[in-house]
């Protein structure tokens, strides 16, 4: 005759996978036993069940395997001086979701997530997945090794954590997921390759376009549609805080297309300069490079702190799907809900939304939530919140030609402010007249692209005079304002 306690204790697993995280007390209600003895079936399950939390709201759930493999996976994170830590374990748990315990002095953290338990992937884990061209390139090298799509929009979270485990040490942030990771970034500290020189950078630019176009590069993701490398650089950049550098680039063959995006990567630098001249607002440390009839647009990593180290990056996208979950496709708008539940300040929400019309105002059609990037603080008496990252994928895509190739004219609109937004739109505003001029007067752009900067440049000042009408808010120079960040190149 079977023991008295041996049908609960097969139930136990198949409980705990229906259910989802439940604490002994729930579980010895489902089993019908009392809730000491469910603790103690509890404790005999082993590694196949996991747990979280305090006393009684301590809870339960069983384990799920990732390829065959129940064992739970690290979590690094690289510090700015290039120190590694243990941020904890990642485990995936049955029907769905997963634990990975948190410090709230490290992440915003959603309250039901506090004591580790996550209804899916972990938000800081999100923004890890590789994105755009490189991810392709990616997918395109290593789908067969890994059994997973070419195609990285078809990828389940499970193929995207097989990814993150085999090729994660280059990826956006300071986080490393598994030891082998962990590993391939140890390696790299071990070989230590010289950055590349400035006088290399006319051979070695042009052959890792070639390469990222044929290949890929494998273990490296940046997101967004524009062809794309990351590289080491050294060289004299005043200023820089790290040789890791993102670099776009455009085709070489001379077409009406090509000549367009190399104007939009010259456009993009000159945002940056204009954006990074107002207070409060930095942008990514960019330049203009021309080798091999190709454009390239070199763009300073700021999830990069010198050689070795790095800064925690998350985009307003995952923040919002992790923390709030808002419907709005704006930016200032979604800043104000952070700041209402304490997830940032006032100056942060106020940057977002000068931010937010410097886009509008520079014609820049393509500001959805992966083109913000946070970072999250640590603070002494309360959680950790958010603070905006330098600005990034700034241009005027408005102009970007058609997927045909076909370069159409546009007409440019500058909207104009309601009351309550006029002094993010001034601010705004006297920027984006900065970088349309800039743009018209530089020779590398094409010249009838300099002809309509000129014109949007002189839509944006009459938009000005217009707007005065209406409200008695004053635009802030552009050089204004004593917290105004170091000039950018």
């Amino acid at each position: 005759m079977r023991p008295r306690l041996d049908l609960p204790r097969d139930r136990l697993l198949l409980e705990l996978g229906r259910r989802g995280p439940s604490t002994a007390t729930e579980l010895a209600a489902a089993l019908e036993v009392s809730p000491a003895t469910a603790l103690r079936m509890l404790q005999e399950a082993g590694p196949a069940v996991v747990q979280a939390g305090q006393a009684r709201s301590r809870r339960y759930a069983a384990t799920r395997a990732l390829r065959g493999s129940f064992q739970a996976q690290p979590v690094y994170g690289v510090d700015e001086q290039g120190g590694v830590g243990t941020l904890g374990e990642l485990a995936l748990i049955r029907p769905q979701g997963s634990l990975l315990k948190l410090q709230r002095e490290c992440w915003p953290l959603p309250t039901e997530s506090r004591s580790g338990w996550w209804g899916g992937l972990p938000y800081p884990l999100l923004d890890m997945r590789p994105q755009g061209f490189m991810a392709r390139q990616l997918a395109a090298s290593v789908h067969d090794a890994l059994e997973i799509s070419a195609d990285p929009r078809a990828w389940s979270d499970d193929d995207v954590l097989t990814v993150l485990l085999h090729h994660g040490h280059d990826l956006p942030g300071n986080l490393l997921l598994g030891d082998r990771a962990l590993r391939q970034w140890q390696a790299e500290r071990v070989e230590d390759a010289a950055p590349l020189s400035e006088r290399k950078l006319a051979r070695a630019y042009p052959a890792l376009a070639e390469r990222a176009l044929v290949a890929g590069v494998p273990g490296s993701s940046a997101g967004g549609e524009f062809a794309k490398f990351t590289a080491s650089r050294d060289g004299p950049h005043a200023g820089a805080l790290t040789p890791h550098v993102i670099v776009k680039f455009t085709g070489a063959g001379g077409s009406a297309a090509e000549q367009r995006w190399a104007d939009l990567l010259i456009c993009e630098f000159h945002a940056a300069q204009a954006l990074a001249t107002l207070a409060g607002q930095q942008a990514a440390a960019c330049r203009v490079l021309l080798f091999g009839g190709r454009t390239f647009l070199e763009v300073e990593r700021f999830d990069r702190v010198g050689r070795w180290g790095r800064r925690p990056l998350v985009s307003l996208a995952m923040a919002d799907a992790g923390l709030v979950g808002a419907s709005t496709r704006d930016w200032p708008t979604l800043l104000e809900r952070f700041q209402t539940l304490g997830l940032c300040n006032a100056s942060t929400a106020t940057a977002a939304a000068e931010r937010w019309w410097f886009g509008r105002l520079v014609a820049n059609t393509d500001m959805h939530h992966g083109n913000l990037s946070l970072h999250p603080v640590q603070t002494v008496d309360q959680p950790a919140r958010f603070v905006l990252a330098p600005s990034y994928d700034m241009l005027p895509m408005a102009y970007a030609p058609l997927p045909g190739g076909e370069v159409p004219p546009r007409d440019f609109k500058p909207a104009l402010p309601l009351p309550g937004e006029a002094v993010a739109w001034h601010n705004a505003a006297a920027a984006a007249v900065v970088m349309w001029a800039a743009v018209a007067d530089d020779e590398r752009v094409s010249a009838h692209f300099r002809h309509q900067a000129q014109a949007n440049g002189q839509s944006v000042q009459r938009a000005i005079a217009q707007a005065a009408l209406t409200t008695t808010t004053p635009a802030r120079s552009p050089t204004d304002g004593q917290d105004r960040p170091v000039s950018r190149r």
